[in-house]
């Protein structure tokens, strides 16, 4: 089977992201609390370490999710019925997607927690 073309991979990866963005729920959520976090970005206007941070965390639980529905995916096409085995792999792939995002908010409060401060403290100032 041929490879296909650089640009065409790249396309079907677009693809598989829309695909994502369009039917399932989690992915929704998450894609719009990353569009949360690109707003405070330059809102409070992150330092470039902090909106890296936050960047990476942000693309990690997306990244996360996108790996666990493929997993989720997968377990149903090659076992339809209920399978404990295959419940087993679907529950740690979703603690897979829970630990990322437990990480990603321990990193929002950990960055926002001093811009949210400044911003307190100036709106107080008035």
């Amino acid at each position: 089977m041929r490879k296909p073309s650089l640009y065409k991979s790249f396309l079907n990866a677009l693809r598989g992201v829309f695909l994502m963005a369009g039917s399932e729920r989690n992915f929704k959520i998450e894609l719009f609390v990353f569009f949360i976090n690109v707003f405070l970005i330059f809102y409070l206007k992150l330092s470039a370490t902090d909106a890296i941070l936050i960047l990476i965390v942000s693309f990690g639980v997306l990244g996360a999710e996108i790996f666990n529905t493929a997993v989720e995916k997968l377990c149903d096409i090659v076992q339809p019925d209920f399978d404990r085995r295959i419940g087993f792999i679907k529950d740690i792939s979703a603690g897979a997607v829970l630990l990322m995002a437990i990480a990603s908010v321990i990193v929002g409060i950990v960055v926002y927690w001093k811009y949210v401060f400044i911003q307190f403290s100036t709106f107080l100032s008035f």
